[in-house]
């Protein structure tokens, strides 16, 4: 049974610890691997030679650093297939959908290969009589990374490539569900020539992290995952004098107008809706129909019953199982109490099974329709591949029924109409804008920008910059169609 080992100092080095952790397959909660709990011991080596090599690292041109990222994202790019083949076989994700988990990472990577352009200063001269000004962004020391299960490439890659890049070291502490692609990744770091010490993993639970929140070499945390978590983590790491940044759940919300292009609408909902089994931060889980559009909510329901669940390397499923059991059990409590709250289910995926793989964590796609803001699974982030429909007469009561929900991650808007999309991006309360987009994750050049209780804390975590702005960044992505046009979705899935 494979072990996996922890990166302390450059070298991956098993703990001494004999408390495990089962990973498990998804498709049929077999055991794959052992993932032992860092001890304090270890945690404390992890953390202190991350100290000791940030005096070097941060005096090394940032040209150098820079080249770093590019030998990595060259051998990310050589590598692509082999780490989206071990994210799979661990998150249940269909290989497609785990080849794009690894190419949003590279993204990011390619951008830390642009860092010299990002740490530029400023200056004045003769900002006073016979004095000039300059500013300077330096690095902060050690940062922690704690990343989810449901994206164990891109999100890992979202943090330490930019921090590293900026002159920091780095701590990560990835989940415990999926540790073997995060750790793919750190082989490769070193393999790319990153000194001793600059990147260090280790594992475990609440335990480690609450401990590595509140070491004092600690300057600076990121995190993805749940609300109360992210309370958690933002309260306790800023009590501890970090800066902090913590991107939390999300309900988001796609607003369809009665003049938007149906088969444009309706593809882009399928996969936007139970692509990834609906576990993604982004996810849309909730369809507003203005006026006449909710006509098409049928033919909606009928193509994301078509989409099959299966496994990995099954070329035609739409999305895989759920992470775990637990996961699974909360989906299915959700889905029957929304049925109990009196919404109408008209695509139910509860009994949904693979043969041959029936002790899996699958749950089929579902759909209900009629749903109020007072029901648990409009409350609720399901986390699974739920769509909940909902219908209202204007959009004016769509902004209003968007902007009353407490989460801010991502939102769309399908409409062939200007100025529908220019209100609803400049009214709507939400960071992420789409415009005929089913999911608007922005590349990594622009912010990704959650608001209201998706998102907790400092956009600038890992740079020294004495200023804290008080606005917040709102980013529109949008695609503009004709009648004859139906753009293919950026989120394919297959149905049948």
């Amino acid at each position: 049974m494979h072990i996996v080992p922890q990166l302390i100092n450059g070298e991956f080095v098993h703990s001494a610890n004999q408390d495990f952790i089962s990973v498990t397959n998804p498709a049929n909660n077999e055991e794959i691997a052992k993932l032992p709990v860092s001890t304090e011991q270890e945690i404390e080596q992890a953390v202190q030679a991350a100290k000791e090599a940030f005096k070097t690292w941060r005096k090394v041109p940032i040209s150098e650093r820079a080249r770093v990222m590019l030998r990595y994202q060259h051998l990310l790019k050589e590598n692509h297939d082999e780490i989206a083949t071990i994210l799979a076989k661990e998150t249940g994700k269909t290989f497609d959908d785990a080849k794009g988990d690894v190419w949003r990472g590279i993204e990011v990577v390619e951008q830390a290969a642009n860092v010299a352009s990002l740490m530029m200063g400023e200056t004045v001269e003769n900002v006073a009589t016979n004095i000039d000004t300059y500013s300077m962004i330096q690095p902060l020391g050690v940062c922690l990374g704690i990343t989810p299960f449901n994206f164990p490439a891109m999100i890992p890659l979202w943090m330490f490539p930019m921090a590293v890049a900026c002159g920091n070291t780095f701590v990560l502490k990835p989940s415990e569900q999926d540790p073997n692609t995060p750790m793919k990744l750190a082989e490769l770091f070193i393999q790319a020539g990153a000194p001793k010490g600059v990147l260090n993993v280790v594992h475990g639970r609440g335990d480690q992290v609450n401990y590595l929140l509140q070491h004092d070499d600690i300057k600076a945390v990121s995190f993805v995952g749940s609300v109360p978590v992210g309370q958690h983590i933002y309260r306790t790491a800023t009590q501890n004098m970090k800066r902090a940044q913590c991107f939390a759940g999300a309900k988001n919300h796609s607003v369809i107008m009665p003049d938007a292009n149906k088969e444009q609408v309706l593809n882009n909902l399928v996969g936007a809706s139970v692509g990834a089994a609906g576990q993604r931060c982004m996810a849309i889980s909730v369809a507003v129909f203005v006026g006449d559009s909710q006509n098409w909510i049928d033919e909606l329901a009928e193509k994301i019953g078509r989409v099959t669940p299966g496994l990995w390397d099954d070329k035609q499923a739409g999305f895989g199982p759920l992470i775990s059991p637990q996961a699974k059990a909360r989906v299915l409590s959700l889905i029957e109490q929304g049925k109990q709250e009196g919404a109408k289910i008209l695509v139910d995926g509860s009994h949904f099974t693979v043969e041959g793989y029936e002790q899996g964590n699958w749950i089929g796609p579902t759909v209900f329709t009629d749903v109020t803001a007072d029901m648990e699974i409009y409350k609720q982030e399901i986390f699974g591949p739920v769509l909940c429909c909902v219908q209202v007469p204007t959009l004016a009561d769509a902004i209003e029924f968007v902007n009353n929900n407490p989460y801010g991650n991502g939102t769309s808007i399908f409409t062939a109409s200007g100025a529908a999309a220019h209100t609803y991006q400049n009214e709507v309360e939400v960071g992420q804008v789409g415009i005929n987009v089913p999911i608007p994750v922005p590349l990594p050049f622009f912010s990704f920008t959650g608001w209201k209780n998706s998102f907790y804390g400092d956009l600038h975590a890992y740079g020294k910059q004495a200023i804290r702005f008080y606005t917040e960044t709102k980013t529109i992505t949008a695609r503009w169609f004709d009648d004859e046009t139906v753009s293919t979705p950026n989120m394919t899935i297959n149905l049948r």
